[in-house]
């Protein structure tokens, strides 16, 4: 287990300041209380990074990036406030403008260097590494790291706890700063999102069937998972033209040959499939196998939203001996709804247990609708951006998120996301790397 660091003083970082909302609440300070979905996820956090040319930030200062969040926070009030305990331990955001944190840090090396040096899509030290705990009260629930690069770039660092909202939230929260950046007004308030109600499948038992979460023991005082091996994190690039030949090289092996096309543009689900076969390879697994399925419930989320934990958590069961097309239409239409289950788990324990979601079982995250490239800075959108989740358990997560456009011009590819204990995750980049002449 890597040590816990000091959120307060990290290394690397020259300096750290607070930002609060631009309106003082005063005595009106309120409680915000906790959904039992943000309870569900309170020991894992989201952490996007974005690149930017030294064009896109040119004129801009540390002021003038950090100026934008007075006016954010008053949107997002809940968010520069800490967590309380009610006398009965239910965990809930005192609103008293205790501010987010944002650290300023410079690289000696050129932006190419960088990605010459950490790989094309590392967000190594880029992100603050900032856990809540050990004192609750103190810990902010918001990073946001500015590191300037020799050639005058820029990567913007969001470290999100995802008690506050899932990862959609979390790009719609650093999308508000860069649109007010640049002069657009923020709305007055946030609406609060049309989340529909997921549907359920037949009655479960909770004492009798499997879940897509387990216990979790923390670390310390800190809201953190424990694992039992180190969990190290890859990122994969998969062209247009990879996915497009994954599908053709899949689509003759069962009669679901059109499975990764369930939605428009969607490669999810063969993603997915592919990196299950080649895991479960890897770990000797044979036999049925308890999967969890992260997908978005609200299609059309915009950035003047409420954050929420709007996921829906889903459960399959799949036989690992069955084809890469016949795991992805499982993973298309074989999802068994969890979210109501998960919330009577958290009512019934009054927020008092821990959870690990992300890896809790093999854990795979549907994020191609996600629209981290409308962070823009003078109008240029990033030339990179990519997201990975801090407090992942041991059987590993996969996000599945959107990449820019090839440079054939031919179309977007996905920029696959991988965490699984160290050595496995050494084996199945050689694998696919092998067999799929994915990049790695």
């Amino acid at each position: 287990m890597v040590p816990i660091p000091n959120s307060e003083t990290p290394s690397h970082t020259s300096r750290i300041s607070t930002v609060v909302p631009a309106t003082p609440r005063g005595d009106q300070n309120g409680a915000f209380q906790l959904t039992s979905m943000d309870l569900l996820m309170k020991l894992h956090y989201i952490r996007p990074v974005f690149f930017f040319t030294a064009e896109a930030v040119q004129g801009l200062s540390i002021s003038d990036l950090k100026k934008p969040m007075f006016p954010l926070l008053d949107m997002y009030s809940h968010v520069s406030g800490r967590i309380r305990r009610s006398e009965s331990g239910y965990p809930f955001i005192k609103c008293n403008d205790a501010g987010v944190r944002i650290a300023e840090s410079r690289c000696e090396i050129t932006l190419r260097e960088w990605f010459h040096q950490n790989g094309v899509y590392s967000v190594n030290g880029l992100v603050h590494e900032h856990v809540l705990g050990p004192h609750l009260s103190f810990s902010p629930l918001v990073f946001v790291k500015f590191t300037w690069f020799k050639c005058g770039g820029l990567s913007v660092g969001l470290s999100w706890a995802h008690i506050l909202g899932d990862a959609f939230s979390a790009f719609n929260f650093i999308t508000k700063w860069s649109q007010i950046l640049v002069g657009h007004k923020p709305p007055k308030s946030l609406h609060t999102p049309n989340i529909k109600e997921p549907q359920s499948p037949p009655t479960y038992n909770i004492y009798e069937n499997p879940i897509s979460i387990k216990k979790a023991t923390v670390v310390g005082e800190y809201w953190l998972g424990a694992n039992n091996s180190d969990v190290a994190t890859h990122s994969f690039h998969f062209t247009f033209k990879q996915l497009q030949h994954l599908v053709t090289a899949t689509s003759n092996l069962s009669q679901t040959t059109n499975t990764a096309k369930t939605k428009k543009d969607s490669y999810f689900e063969i993603i997915s499939a592919m990196l299950l076969k080649s895991i479960a390879q890897i770990k000797g697994d044979f036999g049925t196998k308890v999967l969890t399925i992260c997908t978005n419930n609200n299609s059309n989320r915009d950035g003047n939203e409420f954050p929420n934990n709007g996921l829906v958590l889903s459960r399959i069961e799949a036989d690992l001996a069955a084809d890469i097309s016949e795991l992805a239409w499982l993973i298309a239409e074989k999802k068994m709804v969890e979210n109501h289950i998960m919330e009577k788990l958290i009512e019934k324990d009054e927020g008092k247990e821990d959870y690990i979601v992300y890896g809790a079982n093999l854990t795979f995250v549907d994020l191609e609708e996600a629209e981290i490239y409308e962070v823009k800075l003078n109008g240029h959108k990033p030339i990179m951006a990519n997201c990975t989740i801090h407090g992942v358990g041991d059987e590993g997560v996969v996000l599945v998120l959107p990449a820019p456009e090839d440079i054939d011009g031919g179309g977007s590819g996905r920029i696959v996301n991988v965490s699984l204990p160290e050595k496995e995750l050494n084996q199945l980049k050689d694998k696919i790397g092998k067999e799929w002449s994915i990049i790695v």
